[in-house]
């Protein structure tokens, strides 16, 4: 690391700082309905919506209409994205490459993928992926889902801010006013900023160059002997990558519209692009940190939440990258410090976009992101989940807290009680069952788990171990070395997102609701205070601990084992 380095992390810091108190008081703005400098021209549109759709905009849900609302909604865009990949072939319409229809396991795991926020990508965008597709079924998902997010997110904080009541607000309303006020603003500004650093965004069909030296490539045939055939032209692929790559980064979504994701040049092709594009991951997941102090009436936990980010991030940043002389699978582009950078920032807030291949990563470093994610990507987060994520963590510690000094658990004047640890023990559990779970049944099946490793012993345990965390995660991002475009894989890949995503949202919800009906006790000798350093050491105590009490066994026979293998001369080939 040199000093450019650190002070191009420093300069990153900076902006998200500064921006987090703007963006935060915007959408508490929104999302209490108060008057917007953009409401003489989105307000016309979400009237028009709400009487296209029925939907009664002054009625509030209690927590299980809200969640019923939400699985409806998300039930049917995955449905509709699973149609357009099957029937692509036979929509010519923006379809200049004549791709085929997307093989049923494929759609399926893509469909779950962006439907949950995941992205993970099985496959290659630029051949599998119509511009109909990558427009009207991903493109699109990356504002539902981050819409999604975002309102399950105020549902939290309303359920914490309210008093006496069932009523958590209004999904529709949540979900419209974050895409019209919040996403969809930011992005065409954002989409013409890349443009302009030379994104592509277009709807030609790929070019076609010639090679100025042919090239000798050897493969396999169905005979199973060597082939070789001499390339003499490359396919350029091309399209409508700047709109999506907007959302992409901002949504926290990730799915690249090329395959290499935010390290081709056609996604992010110059330095202030990359900073850009990761400046944006980090801004709406910490604006809610603003949004929570704004609609609760209490800032104070706003330094909290952000100190507690501040220090895990910092400590990720150092880790990430465990050798400067490993440059294979890095953004040579723009050196090690903003590839190290882009992996943290990438896995702290459920992003999955990279600009370097994770699975280059020496072993350590590639430990960081796969912790991060174990973790609960709580630092930031995505947009929504991570400040989900984090408000349990905060009701566990208080339930802790009180424990341990026999003081009333309470927060921001709400008791803590049984039912709250409860459900948020419930969202703790099912991260790791389905995790470990079907990284257990793949490890042990050679015929469809291992079989598609591209390395074996602790390294090839980290691929696979890596992908269920991904998917369960909503994070998308993957040591490539695991070819997941399996029956398997795509099949058990997408039942985990799922279950990461909306499994883990319904015991939430369930605490958001409780809190929501109880009354504000004022703060007395025994309450603990959730305000001080020290309730802050102990939250990041508890996230370390649950995180390393869950997973430390398996990452001890994956990545620290393949480090201290590598550090006495063993490798795996």
């Amino acid at each position: 690391m040199t000093t450019n380095g650190w002070l191009q992390i420093a300069v990153f810091f900076v902006l998200v700082l500064l921006t987090a108190k703007p963006i935060g008081l915007y959408m508490a703005r929104v999302y209490e309905r108060q008057k917007t400098l953009l409401d003489p021209v989105l307000g016309p549109v979400e009237r028009l919506l709400y009487r296209m759709t029925g939907v009664d905009a002054d009625a509030e849900m209690g927590w299980m209409e809200y969640g019923a609302a939400m699985l409806i909604f998300s039930l049917a865009t995955l449905l509709l994205t699973y149609a357009v990949e099957r029937l692509q072939h036979a929509i010519p319409v923006w379809n200049p490459q004549h791709l085929a229809a997307v093989e049923p396991y494929l759609a399926w795991n893509t469909a779950a993928s962006f439907t949950t926020n995941t992205n993970w990508q099985s496959y290659v965008p630029e051949t599998t992926m119509s511009y109909l597709t990558q427009m009207l079924g991903l493109a699109t998902h990356n504002f539902w889902s981050a819409a999604t997010g975002m309102a399950l997110a105020i549902a939290f904080i309303r359920g914490i801010a309210r008093r006496e009541t069932r009523k958590l607000g209004n999904f529709w309303v949540d979900l419209t006013r974050g895409t019209l006020w919040v996403l969809l603003p930011i992005c065409i500004v954002y989409a013409l900023a890349l443009v302009s650093q030379g994104v592509v965004q277009n709807l030609k069909p790929y070019d076609t160059a010639t090679l100025v030296e042919p090239q000798s490539v050897t493969t396999t045939g169905t005979d199973g002997k060597p082939v070789t055939t001499l390339v003499t032209t490359q396919t350029i692929a091309q399209g409508p990558a700047a709109s999506q790559e907007a959302i992409k980064m901002l949504g926290t979504n990730g799915g690249g519209f090329f395959n290499a994701n935010s390290a081709h040049p056609f996604e992010n092709p110059t330095p202030l692009s990359n900073l850009l594009e990761m400046f944006s991951i980090f801004l709406i997941p910490a604006g809610l940190c603003v949004t929570l102090g704004k609609m609760t009436g209490s800032p104070k936990p706003n330094p909290l939440l952000h100190g507690v980010d501040q220090r895990v991030a910092s400590t990720a940043q150092g880790l990430s990258l465990s050798s400067g002389g490993n440059m294979e699978g890095k953004e040579v582009r723009f050196g090690i410090a903003n590839s190290a950078l882009f992996v943290t920032v990438t896995t702290d807030a459920s992003c999955g976009a990279v600009n370097a291949m994770h699975d280059s990563l020496m072993p350590l470093g590639g430990l960081v992101p796969i912790s991060n994610i174990h973790l609960g990507e709580i630092i930031f987060g995505g947009v929504g989940a991570g400040m989900y994520g984090m408000l349990i963590f905060v009701i566990l510690t208080v339930f802790i807290a009180g424990l341990m000094v026999g003081r009333t658990p309470e927060y921001l004047g709400k008791k803590v009680e049984a039912y709250d640890v409860q459900m948020s023990m419930l969202y703790f559990l099912i991260f790791p069952v389905v995790i470990l779970g079907f990284a257990a049944v793949s490890v042990l099946s050679p015929s469809f788990g291992t079989s598609s490793l591209s390395n074996h012993g602790p390294h090839g345990l980290t691929q696979i171990l890596y992908a269920y965390t991904s998917a369960a995660g909503n994070n998308g991002s993957a040591f490539a070395g695991l070819n997941a475009n399996t029956h398997w894989y795509n099949s058990t890949l997408g039942i985990t997102m799922l279950a990461g995503r909306f499994l883990m949202i319904i015991p939430m919800l369930a605490v958001a609701g409780n809190l929501a009906t109880k009354k504000i006790v004022p703060p007395s000798l025994g309450t603990f205070p959730v305000t001080s350093s020290l309730f802050t050491v102990l939250l990041v105590g508890v996230i370390v601990i649950v995180g390393a009490l869950t997973f430390f066994p398996a990452l001890s026979l994956g990545p620290i084992l393949e480090h201290l293998l590598l550090r006495s001369g063993i490798s795996f080939s």
